[in-house]
């Protein structure tokens, strides 16, 4: 392999981990075609100014920072003094990681061999073992700092992935341990093609399961998406049917008013009290058992009230004036149905008579507060600190209502409390103005 040639691939390498290094801190501006580009003018641009330069180490140090800084701005969405100070942060830990891999290599070996002289063996496994290292503290800064792709996978998983870069430096660390052994041109070949298919399938790896967790992360927002037009659209749905139900009952109610009148006038008072007994009856089931001066609120609540008192839940209210609720309407119905669904589904596994709903919606001191306790009896099942599902149905949307109850209070800024403690669940909420 020709000193050339493997300059351009360690250099390669430099700059793949580069562009992962800079997308941590900020998000990609643009994708596909115009991304190969950038990592191809990257690439031209270092490779030409390490060989102008290789006899004045310190120009050739500044001129690669400041690639890297224009690069990190023209890829990601960063500021200039955050793009100049990861700029220079990732030259340093080229540089301190290079000098780290020396100083392992000088310990392992000595190059006293012709044939590794004439082929600069020991040099090029010194400089891949800098760059395996390099690899794998970004990948571990990316666990730490990185933003949501990266809460895919648990810890356990990530140990896993770490798993490879770890073994390539522990097969070039033996590589330089075994040096000595090497004679032959051919052997000289395999173990270059050996090192530098190590440091290429770090990459690959690296690139595939990244693919992966995106793909997943897109599913997951899809099934987020769908549940909250589903709820919507039961809630929106419901209200028009108590809409129309209203029309008609205003009919009903005129029918009613003529049916009183004609029996005072026939002085058929016995039957009139009955007849208004039955009304009466009648009309005390079909309004709004509960009014917050909010039509949303008044239509979730009172939908999942009749849905509890039909499985003999019983129902504690505690709410006020909230004509002046600022939530969107689409975030109201995302919360209370996905916490009142969950609490009616747990409070119906219980026996009777343990069935139990308490709900707190308030908008007093300049915050929301809502709370929603209710007895449960089935375990709650905790995974990766996150509760999972215990419907024995639907699994794919597994914590998926939970999720979006707390995305929606992120975006106002709003804090939240989950705990359980003999057999009841909580979830309490406080969303600022």
């Amino acid at each position: 392999m020709s000193d050339l040639l493997a300059e351009a691939l360690i250099i390669l390498f430099e700059v793949l981990c580069g562009k992962i290094f800079c997308e941590i801190f900020g998000i990609v501006r643009n994708k596909g075609w115009i991304n190969l580009v950038q990592l191809m003018a990257l690439e031209i641009s270092v490779f030409v100014a390490a060989r102008t330069f290789s006899n004045i180490l310190i120009l050739k140090q500044i001129i690669v920072a400041s690639l890297y800084v224009l690069v990190m701005l023209w890829h990601v969405k960063i500021s200039m003094g955050k793009a100049f100070v990861l700029g220079w942060l990732y030259q340093a830990m080229m540089l301190s990681t290079d000098y780290f891999a020396y100083s392992i290599g000088k310990e392992l070996c000595s190059l006293s061999e012709a044939v590794g002289k004439q082929y600069n063996l020991e040099k090029i496994l010194m400089i891949l073992l800098g760059k395996a290292i390099l690899f794998l503290g970004i990948i571990i800064i990316r666990r730490k700092l990185g933003k949501k792709s990266v809460e895919v996978l648990c810890d356990t998983d990530w140990l896993k992935l770490l798993i490879f870069p770890i073994f390539t430096i522990v097969i070039i660390i033996s590589m330089l341990s075994f040096f000595k052994y090497v004679e032959t041109p051919e052997q000289i070949m395999l173990v270059f093609i050996g090192a530098f298919g190590m440091i290429g399938m770090n990459i690959v790896v690296f690139y595939l399961i990244n693919d992966i967790v995106e793909r997943e992360i897109q599913l997951c927002e899809n099934k987020i998406v769908q549940l909250q037009v589903k709820n919507q659209s039961e809630m929106y749905r419901s209200i028009s049917e108590n809409f129309d139900k209203q029309k008609k009952k205003t009919h009903e109610y005129k029918n009613q008013i003529d049916c009183i009148g004609h029996l005072l006038k026939k002085q058929q008072y016995s039957k009139l009290e009955e007849y208004v007994k039955t009304v009466h009856g009648s009309i005390d089931k079909e309004l709004d058992a509960i009014d917050t001066n909010n039509v949303i609120v008044n239509a979730i609540l009172n939908t999942k009230y009749q849905e509890a008192d039909i499985n003999g839940i019983v129902v504690v209210l505690r709410v006020n004036d909230l004509s002046g609720v600022w939530i969107k309407d689409e975030d109201v119905v995302t919360i209370l149905s996905n916490l009142l669904d969950n609490a009616i589904e747990a409070c119906k596994k219980c026996d009777s008579g343990k069935r139990i709903l308490k709900l707190k919606f308030v908008n007093e001191d300049g915050m929301i507060k809502i709370g929603v306790k209710n007895t449960f009896s089935n375990p709650i099942v905790y995974e990766n600190g996150k509760i999972k599902s215990t419907k024995l149905i639907k699994t794919e949307e597994h914590g998926i209502g939970i999720q979006n109850i707390i995305d929606v209070i992120e975006k106002y800024g709003g804090s939240y409390i989950i705990k359980d403690d003999n057999y009841e669940f909580y979830f309490s909420i406080i969303i600022p103005a």
